[in-house]
Order: structure tokens, then sequence, then C-alpha cells
């Protein structure tokens, strides 16, 4: 069980600790989202927001409640206060009977996903469960983790790793495996320049939770290594012990870029979307009576989904619009998402963006100009939390910023906007 940080204990102590119980999971949430740019410069990735009503950690969070895990903790870095405010709320919330726990590092930052969990074995590692199930906070999917360990302990894996079908010219971004006949996997390679398999990690693993303290104490003491799962730990394993892949064949996303993050929400607004937010699955978050935002189509609103709230006197298409919106007469969003409480100004258009919470947009203004090849060449233009952007203004395409661009907008782009 997790216990408090309150003292220190032997490798010894830890090592021969091991009892059998329910499965634990430690959930990795302390990351800097990096490649999210501005749209995590002030959050935690895990709490971004998705689909109109959720947080992305919502859906690592639900499968877990859903699948009867009742020893939960979040291992946070990275804007720690948001991640242990928002788990507390949604604690309270969504999940009697289970406990969740935050776990800070105890000192500075973690310098790797395998040196955040051992930090942190005083909490997890005295008297644990008998499968340590570690998780990724910032995917998308619905997953029930009794099936993941049913299997690892009928082949009886050290290590049991879901892996997803990818197409192979996106194999780049993830951990690549290679399995035999019987799905042990015999190599891994972390996001190959030229990928041989297609099969990738899902950054889901369970263990043998003494198999993986001994590990992890073994790793802490390599000064070479870089304390990471995907890069160091998990490539050894593969080549030593008994690694084995488990198939997960329904939709999952990693939102670890902004055209995952575009890509992902979009999803939603398709004729046959693949992930569903309704079913007998549902995804639990902190707020306990917002409604599920509503597919909507008539005269001024075209094949998007709107959340609360909103005002909408323009012309919205294939977007999706947070609680809270206002879109004035004679604007346009197309192709956008839109969060929470922006304000978009009269005459003005938005076109294949991303609108953070609390931007303002003034009159004839032009979010997403310029041209391209084709739609999806387009880069996406992100405006950042709390954006205000004046009156005749143009952001072009893939233009990302937090502030007023107009300065880098030509005199005639400005001009041609006030003539029309």
């Amino acid at each position: 069980m997790f216990i408090s940080n309150k003292y220190s204990v032997t490798d010894n102590d830890i090592i021969n600790g091991a009892r059998e119980t329910q499965i634990q999971a430690l959930i990795l949430a302390g990351g800097l989202g990096k490649r999210m740019g501005i749209l995590c410069r002030a959050r935690p990735k895990p709490v971004l927001p998705f689909a109109c009503r959720f947080k992305i950690i919502d859906f690592t969070l639900s499968n877990c409640i859903h699948s009867g895990i009742k020893e939960i903790a979040l291992l946070v870095d990275h804007q720690r206060k948001q991640m242990a405010d928002y788990v507390a709320e949604w604690n309270r919330i969504n999940s009697p009977g289970s406990r969740i726990t935050v776990l800070e590092p105890k000192s500075g930052s973690y310098q790797g996903t395998a040196d955040a969990i051992y930090q942190n074995i005083d909490s997890f590692g005295t008297n644990p469960a008998e499968n340590t199930l570690v998780l990724a906070g910032d995917h998308v999917y619905r997953m029930d983790y009794r099936d993941m360990l049913k299997l690892h302990k009928e082949v009886g894996a050290d290590v049991t790793i879901g892996v997803v079908s990818v197409p192979l010219k996106q194999a780049h971004r993830f951990g690549i495996v290679t399995v035999d006949h019987k799905q042990r996997i015999i190599d891994f390679i972390e996001k190959p320049e030229k990928a041989t398999s297609n099969l990738a990690s899902m950054g889901i693993y369970i263990f043998n939770t003494q198999f993986l303290i001994e590990h992890l104490l073994e790793d802490h003491k390599n000064t070479s290594s870089n304390h990471d799962f995907g890069h160091t730990i998990i490539p050894a394993m593969a080549k030593q012990h008994k690694v084995c892949a488990y198939k997960f064949q329904e939709y999952w996303q990693d939102i670890g870029t902004v055209e995952a993050f575009y890509g992902t929400n979009m999803e939603l607004i398709r004729k046959l979307p693949s992930l569903s937010l309704n079913g007998n699955w549902p995804i639990m978050t902190n707020i306990h009576d917002l409604v599920l935002p509503k597919p909507i189509n008539n005269a001024n609103i075209r094949n998007s989904l709107i959340g609360e709230d909103c005002s909408i006197d323009g012309m919205v298409e294939n977007s999706i619009l947070f609680p809270g919106v206002t879109v004035k007469k004679f604007a346009t969003v197309r192709n956008s998402i839109v969060m929470s409480n922006t304000v978009i100004g009269s005459y003005t258009t938005v076109n294949h963006s991303i609108l953070d919470e609390d931007v303002e947009l003034g009159e004839f203004c032009y979010i997403g100009f310029g041209d391209s090849t084709t739609e999806t060449e387009k880069g996406i233009t992100v405006l950042g939390r709390g954006a205000k952007i004046s009156d005749y203004s143009a952001v072009h395409y893939n233009y990302r910023t937090q502030s007023n661009p107009r300065a880098l907008v030509s005199t005639a782009v400005s001009d041609s906007l006030k003539a029309n």
C-alpha cells in the first residue's frame, strides 16, 4: 500500500517486503510537455482540457477505477500543485473505495521515468502489491487493465507491455517492439530512425513488483543510465528476461504533440468516430454535473461539438467549442478547437486553429491566415491562454503565440482586412 514518505528503508527491506495482494498503479504525470508548446506552458499536460468536458488524465484515472484498482499513485513534477489540486477534487468526487496518492520528487525533479518511480520506492515498495501497473497520464483510450493482468499471469511474464499497431510512417514517435510467435518481445527500440515493426509500446507496463524494485535499485547505481524505461530499462530486460506483449485492439492515442491533440479532438466529430465518450465505461472528471457536449447541425452550426453555455451568432463548421465560448455576429469558425470562455469578435474568421481558454479576438481578424498545398499540410495555429488579439489582425497558419502578433502582420494584409 502507499504510505507517507516519513522514513527511509534499506534495499533488503524493500526487496523482501513484496507480498501477494491486489495490483497497484503508478501513473507518470510529471513531464514538461515540451512538444505541446504554449498549451502546456502554464499547465501540466495531463490536465490539458479535452473534448469540452474532460482533462486528459481523466482517461487513465477512469480506466483504473473501472478496472477495480484500489491503490493508485500519481507521480507529479511539472506544475505539481495544479496536478495535486486537480486529483484531490477528482478523488473526492469519483473514487470511493480507491485511494489516489500524489507523490512528488524528494528533491529537484525526476531524471527519467524510472527515476520517478525509484524516488518513491519507500511509498510503494514496502508491503506492496504482487504486481505494479505503470501508466502514462497523457493518453486517450479506454482499457480494462484486468485483461492485461490476466495474460501477464497466464504466461508467467516478468514484464508485460501494452502494444498497439501504428502506421509505419509514425513508428519513429514510439518505442517499437519485435515479437516472436509466442508474443514474447525479443527487441525494443525507443523512437527508431527506421522501424522494422509497426508494434508500438503504449507506455503501459505490468511488472512483478519485486522484479521491478530489484531493477530500479540496480539502475539507480548505474551512473551511465538515463534512468528511463523506454530508452534503457525495457530494452535491457527484453534481452535477458521474459517480456511479453499484450496487443490492444481498441482506440488509443498518445497526446504527445499539438497535432495529436488536435487530431484526437477532431476525431470526435467524424461521422463514425473511433472514440466514443458514451457507453458503459464512462470517463469521469472533476466536475460532477457537467453534461457531455452535444453534436449540433443547424443553419449556423454544421458538424460540430458544442459545450454548455455557448453563445453563437456567427457560423461554426467542423469544430469543437468548449463551454462558455462566444461567437459574435458574422464571425466564422472552421476546423478549429476553441476552449472555454473565449470570445470571437464580429467578422472574424478562425480556421484550422486551437484557441486556448480566455482568448479574446477583436473584430475583422483572421486566425489561420494564408494558403498551403493541402489542408493536411497546413500547420495548426495556436493562441495561448488569455491571448488578446486586436481588431484587424491576421495570424498566419502554423503560428503560435501568447500575445498580440499584429506587429508581425504586413500593412498590406491589415489594409486588405479593413477593406473587406
